[in-house]
């Protein structure tokens, strides 16, 4: 058992508030609660605060933000939210989509008055958005933005001890969590106790067991997460009575460049670009999300797809960190026609040809093709054309501890535990029960807002608790 009693353990000092786990949501929380006036400790596992946040392009979705509205671009929660809806097929809880779209815009102004330097992503449109409302750093990173939510937060005077892993959580008959239990590199072990707990640490796509138990259909694909992601803090919230949901659901990627763990990114899909197989044919609906095309990309002979696209979007593509370090990595592949692109990639040369002058001529018709996607409005590729091999990768876990619109951790008769928190990859997210409800920056909304909105609600049951 991960839960000890309260009699079991030697508090060598207390704090208000705990955080488990520095990636996104973890500091997101530590930023909050600190703001609030409560003295505040984050317990991180590795060296320096990472998380899947780190690995990620860093962009957050907000509806009706200051950004957006410098540009001009209308947006609302109630547009946010049916977005949310339909990418789910109205599979999730659409109480706390509603919360968190309404709570979106304030968290993305709150991070950028907080000197976070956010700025709206404007030159093309996620699947599943209806509007451009994601927001990211100057050069679109995950650690770029890791750097400066830890920045932020100690500035507001928040604790971030590293090398610190929780081993064990502390409670008494009642579920109050009493503190922590958290081991040190030289093996030496350290109890801490607290007034509220909030656990931002990990989902479970790190777990092969849990993977295959609960998604087998990805298992195959590649693992592009933090390697700490094995499901404690759902093992903990469990422990102690939560109720959990959507088990099965996970962001997957249908492009991950095979052999180079580099992600190349959606824009290229969504602006024209297209994926066939060794045969060179296309075998789905691209422009639906790049989650569910991870599944339909491992399909494939030898679980791998080519990327196919030209001068124009290579140019767009070029605005991200991670397709620079792809053109380092010689992962990409360039030639100036198709029979020579054929040639240096291995692509079935005639099969490749035929799908692009089909491409061609749905864009110019603007009707649908066999699998529900259009073409219109992009211009028809031309040479120089790229290629780029992937495969299917699965980046982190949706599924995890049910909580409400505070982020307080529910049970199973959706009463809350007494003093338990949680945010992302530790939570429920909003993506349904499966890979195709996950929309474009799921992941890093439910880590900021729930993260905040943990932030400020653990701060503020524990200072009721001082009094």
């Amino acid at each position: 058992m991960s839960v000890l009693s309260v009699s079991e353990a030697e508090f060598g000092f207390e704090v208000p508030v705990v955080i488990v786990g520095a990636g996104g949501c973890g500091l997101s929380a530590a930023l909050a609660a600190a703001q609030s006036g409560v003295e505040t400790l984050v317990l991180e596992r590795d060296p320096t605060p990472l998380g899947t946040t780190a690995m990620s392009t860093g962009l957050i979705p907000a509806a009706g933000s200051a950004l957006q509205q410098a540009a001009g671009i209308t947006d609302s929660a109630e547009l946010f939210t049916s977005d949310v809806m339909k990418k789910t097929r109205g599979e999730t809880d659409e109480g706390v989509v509603r919360a968190l779209a309404e709570a979106s815009a304030r968290t993305v102004d709150w991070l950028h008055e907080s000197g976070v330097p956010l700025s709206l992503v404007d030159s093309f449109l996620y699947p599943g958005h209806s509007v451009k409302r994601m927001h990211g750093t100057p050069n679109r990173t995950g650690a770029e933005l890791m750097g400066a939510l830890q920045q932020a937060a100690e500035d507001a005077g928040a604790g971030i001890l590293t090398q610190a892993q929780v081993t064990h959580v502390f409670a008494d008959e009642t579920k109050t969590v009493r503190g922590v239990r958290c081991q040190r590199p030289d093996g030496s072990v350290e109890d801490v106790g607290c007034e509220s707990l909030i656990l931002a640490c990990c989902g479970f796509a790190g777990d092969p067991e849990k993977v295959a138990r609960y998604m087998p259909e990805i298992a195959e694909g590649v693992f592009f997460g933090h390697p700490g992601n094995k499901g404690d803090a759902i093992d903990w919230g469990q422990e102690l009575g939560a109720a959990v949901a959507d088990m099965s659901a996970y962001q997957g990627h249908g492009g991950l460049a095979d052999g180079h763990a580099i992600p190349i990114l959606w824009p290229v899909i969504m602006e024209g670009g297209f994926q066939v197989n060794r045969d060179g044919r296309r075998f789905s609906n691209e422009s639906r999300g790049y989650s569910e095309q991870a599944v339909d990309v491992l399909r494939q002979p030898g679980h791998v797809a080519y990327t196919i696209y030209d001068q124009r979007l290579h140019e767009l593509m070029e605005e991200f960190d991670d397709y620079r370090d792809a053109l380092k990595a010689k992962a990409v592949r360039t030639a100036p026609t198709l029979e020579a692109l054929a040639e240096l990639t291995g692509i079935d040369a005639q099969g490749l040809i035929e799908t692009a002058a089909a491409v061609a001529q749905l864009t110019e018709a603007g009707e649908p093709d066999e699998f529900g996607r259009v073409f219109a409005s992009r211009p028809a590729l031309t040479g120089p054309f790229y290629a780029v091999r992937v495969t299917g990768a699965l980046f982190h876990t949706q599924g995890g501890l049910v909580v409400d619109e505070n982020a307080r951790v529910l049970d199973e008769t959706g009463t809350p535990l007494p003093n338990l928190f949680a945010g992302g990859g530790a939570a429920r997210g909003i993506s349904g029960p499966s890979c195709w409800g996950y929309m474009a920056g799921n992941g890093l909304l439910t880590a900021t807002t729930l993260g905040r909105l943990a932030g400020e609600s653990a701060a503020a049951q524990a200072a009721v608790e001082a009094a």
